[in-house]
């Protein structure tokens, strides 16, 4: 298992997803601290349904982004990187142009698991459309005896 480069700025932040989901998206990170995380997303043709509407995919995508970067950012020691094991999403609403924004906040710290929370907003008001939590198992190396030969 190999461990994840954690990215020093902004910079490497949005880099570091150009070629995945998140830069298929057109995610950008605006802020990374230590217990929290700022992203956007444009709501673009793509990122809406056939409606016309703005895809729930797409809400939960940006949410599950920024609680994931966030969980890099603060891996225990020693720790090689992490995978979801539970996340959850209520709908309180939709937009239909403009950014949408999203924040998240560790809720929990552990040696083996860390819990998010995000909140999804669009708008110039603020809008709270999407609330979002995960919990995030934390993975390490497999000692000696236990790898396969």
């Amino acid at each position: 298992m190999r461990k994840i480069i954690v990215p020093d700025n902004l910079d490497e932040w949005n880099e570091f997803g150009k070629d995945y989901l998140p830069g298929h998206l057109g995610i950008e990170i605006l802020l990374v601290e230590h217990d929290e995380l700022h992203a956007r997303m444009e709501i673009l043709q793509n990122t809406c349904a056939p409606n016309g509407f703005l895809h729930a995919a797409s809400v939960v995508g940006l949410a599950d982004t920024a609680c994931g970067y966030a969980t890099i950012n603060s891996l225990p020691d020693g720790a090689t990187g992490f995978t979801t094991v539970e996340l959850k999403t209520n709908f309180l609403g939709t937009f239909l142009e403009g950014h949408l924004h999203c924040i998240a906040k560790r809720k929990h710290r552990g040696r083996t698991t860390q819990v998010w929370d995000a909140e999804v907003s669009a708008g110039k008001a603020g809008k709270v459309i999407a609330l979002f939590r995960c919990t995030q198992m934390i993975l390490y190396p497999k000692p000696e005896s236990h790898r396969s030969k």
